[in-house]
């Protein structure tokens, strides 16, 4: 008789009670009820959520002139930790902050997971902790969601899409097509932390002192912004964070956007000593790497200092500084003033350098 291995057999049933996502956790049995009631659910801990309907029903009251923000973001960071936080954090910040550059309040957030058969269940409620404490620190409600399973290389680990509603309150108006020749640019700490702590994990690289993912909420920051240069007021024209392509992306997608030159001093960039030395390991500019704590500013002359000493007695601004200034002058593009008293034009690469920060 042929002797068959028996590794050629699988069991059709999944095994509950293991200590990995099987793909069972992503149908309609009763393995995904658990997932959700044990592990999704508890950790959240919003009662809009507890309630596991197809959507989230919410009482919103919009006073006169008051406008929704609703914004998406998708998360395939790789590692899923790393130095300064995680796949976690990043989700719940990124679409708060993505909230927050528009002068919007977030209120909720919605969480999909994709997840890959296999990743371990504690790597999972690792992750889910992270959420739920981002998520409560920032002051906003988690509502609704949804999990996905799939097989063995059909994703890597696991990917997140979030989604948030928030509130612009009368009067805020920003954006990126706003930007006015005299206007001052402002930037709210050290460039290129997240990057550089995520090629660090990737290249094996240490440092005296460690790289850090900068990731962190930034809506009380703007805030602070908001009452002392409101938009109304001639204040704030702009804001956004310098994510995928850094701020040299930003940039130049606000002068394309407003028509105008921006020139910006290269003494004046601030870089934390060891991301200047992994860029310098790496042959990377710090100008194209990402932060995700960090945003950009674009404001009325007369208005600058009053906003940048707001922004540095904020401690998620200490290190602002003024970096540089908008243009009638060569629309559409950024120029860098080097410490050598020359002039060289930031033209953004043709592709990704980093791939997978966020």
């Amino acid at each position: 008789m042929k002797r068959v291995k028996s590794e050629n057999f699988f069991c059709p049933l999944p095994l509950a009670g293991g200590e990995t996502v099987q793909l069972a956790h992503g149908g309609g049995s009763r393995m995904a009820a658990e997932l959700i009631e044990k592990l999704l659910v508890p950790g959240f801990d919003d009662p809009v959520l507890s309630r596991l309907e197809d959507q989230a029903t919410l009482d919103l009251v919009l006073a006169p002139g008051e406008r929704l923000a609703f914004t998406t973001d998708s998360f395939v960071v790789d590692p899923l930790f790393f130095p300064g936080g995680s796949i976690g954090e990043l989700a719940i910040n990124g679409t708060i902050n993505d909230l927050a550059m528009g002068g919007a309040r977030p209120l909720y957030l919605s969480v999909a997971l994709i997840i890959e058969e296999g990743l371990p269940l504690a790597d999972l409620e690792r992750v889910l902790a992270a959420m739920a404490t981002a998520a409560r620190a920032a002051g906003v409600r988690v509502v609704t969601g949804d999990t996905k399973v799939v097989g063995r290389g059909a994703c890597d680990k696991l990917f997140i899409n979030t989604s948030g509603i928030g509130l612009v309150p009368v009067g805020v108006d920003l954006s990126a097509a706003n930007l006015r020749p005299g206007d001052r640019i402002i930037l709210s700490g050290t460039m290129a932390d997240h990057g550089m702590a995520i090629m660090s994990c990737r290249e094996g690289l240490s440092f005296v002192s460690p790289l850090a993912s900068d990731t962190a909420a930034l809506h009380g920051l703007v805030a602070a912004m908001l009452a002392v240069a409101p938009p109304a007021a001639g204040g704030l024209r702009a804001m956004r964070d310098p994510t995928r392509g850094g701020v040299a992306a930003v940039l130049s997608e606000l002068a394309r956007a407003s028509r105008v030159g921006v020139v910006i001093a290269e003494e004046r960039l601030p870089v934390a000593p060891p991301v200047r030395g992994g860029c310098e390991v790496l042959g990377i500019d710090p100008l194209f790497v990402a932060n995700e704590g960090k945003l950009l500013a674009a404001v009325a002359a007369e208005r600058a200092d009053e906003l940048l000493a707001a922004m540095r007695a904020h401690p998620l601004g200490r290190e602002a500084a003024i970096i540089g200034e908008v243009t009638a002058a060569n629309p559409g593009l950024v120029a860098l003033r080097t410490i050598l008293g020359t002039s060289r034009i930031i033209d953004l690469p043709a592709g990704e350098q980093l791939p997978r920060i966020c």
